[in-house]
């Protein structure tokens, strides 16, 4: 099924390239298209979506509008965390089932409310900063804690209703905020609730990411095309790179059942921080000293955030190889003692 759908989407990709001009469209925005080479394998092999690349790339290195940077991220991932996502669901890879529904639900609620009431109130230079801070202290969490993280190797979960409720709250807030605005997020959040606050293995958690910020890149993008409309110029982009991501986020997924995510999850958290530091110094007129002490003081909040979340996930003490095989929330009971009599 995934090789049909990719099939059938370079077959109208050739279509449209054959038409007049439309090489000369893609030609001229081959620079978008190599950077999604690298943006792809990270959507497909991290909780992180293509969207960390192409985001601060597009905003940051090529000087375009941050509003830009957020529909291209939706309309690119539609394709590349699609693809990845059907590559995924067809070689039938374990996922934590009860909060991707949990989330789709949410998103479905929050992303409209997100896109419509809440992104047009965020000045252009908070988007950027949005992002860079949520990176940031999401890589910097990685660089500290990565062995704790991938600690919980063979560890599943469980508890199928309360990862439905956190997944619920997690898909409606992230909508409603850093997705609608930066056009990624969601699978950051879920990732985190089931690796730090579930002590689910990161081979369970990473795809079922990647799942959810395809649903919510989709209907990202839905919303975009049929209500508010793209920015200018995502197009154009898009179509440069769209038949990278359809095979480069697949292939993360693919190989990195072999090479291991741990050197992958580094050099995308140090990458993370790397770009707050340069949207900081990018926009260090515009913010002021004032913006730039909140920008540091949310990524120390956002970190100590995620890290009270991990000491919450593993419970009053470091878990034991039982513990780790119990379901998500569940604790030790304690013994009782038997009448011999008895």
């Amino acid at each position: 099924m995934w090789l049909l759908v990719v099939l059938a989407f370079y077959a109208w990709w050739t279509t449209w390239l054959l038409m007049p001009g439309n090489a000369a469209v893609v030609l001229q925005h081959w620079p978008i298209a190599l950077t999604m080479l690298f943006g792809s394998y990270v959507a497909g092999a991290t909780p992180m979506g293509g969207g960390t690349v192409a985001f601060p790339i597009l905003v940051l290195a090529f000087g375009l509008p941050a509003t830009l940077g957020r529909d291209f991220s939706f309309a690119i991932q539609s394709v590349g965390m699609t693809s990845a996502a059907v590559f995924i669901l067809t070689r039938r890879q374990r996922l934590a089932w009860s909060m991707l529904a949990g989330a789709l639900t949410g998103s479905l609620l929050g992303l409209p409310l997100g896109i419509l009431a809440v992104a047009p109130q965020v000045p252009t230079i908070w988007v950027k900063m949005v992002f860079a801070v949520c990176w940031a202290a999401f890589g910097l969490l990685h660089l500290v804690r990565l062995d704790d993280l991938m600690a919980t190797a063979g560890n599943a979960g469980g508890d199928g209703r309360r990862q439905f409720g956190l997944g619920i709250a997690a898909g409606f807030l992230a909508g409603a905020t850093i997705v609608a605005v930066t056009g990624v997020g969601i699978d950051m959040l879920v990732y985190a609730l089931l690796v730090l606050g579930c002590r689910v293995d990161p081979k369970i958690a990473i795809p079922t990411s990647v799942v959810a910020m395809a649903f919510n890149s989709l209907l990202g993008t839905a919303i975009k095309l049929s209500i508010t409309g793209l920015e200018p110029g995502v197009w154009e982009n898009w179509l440069a790179a769209a038949p990278v991501v359809a095979l480069g986020a697949p292939l993360g997924a693919f190989a990195v059942a072999f090479l291991g995510r741990r050197i992958t999850l580094l050099f995308v958290a140090l990458l993370c921080v790397v770009q707050f530091v340069w949207a900081c110094y990018h926009d260090r007129a515009d913010l002021g000293a004032a913006g730039l002490l909140a920008a540091v003081a949310a990524v120390a909040a956002g970190v100590f955030a995620l890290d009270r979340l991990r000491i919450w996930g593993r419970g009053p003490r470091e878990p034991s190889e039982e513990l780790r095989s119990r379901p998500c929330g569940e604790r030790e009971q304690p013994k009782t003692q038997l009448d011999p009599s008895a």
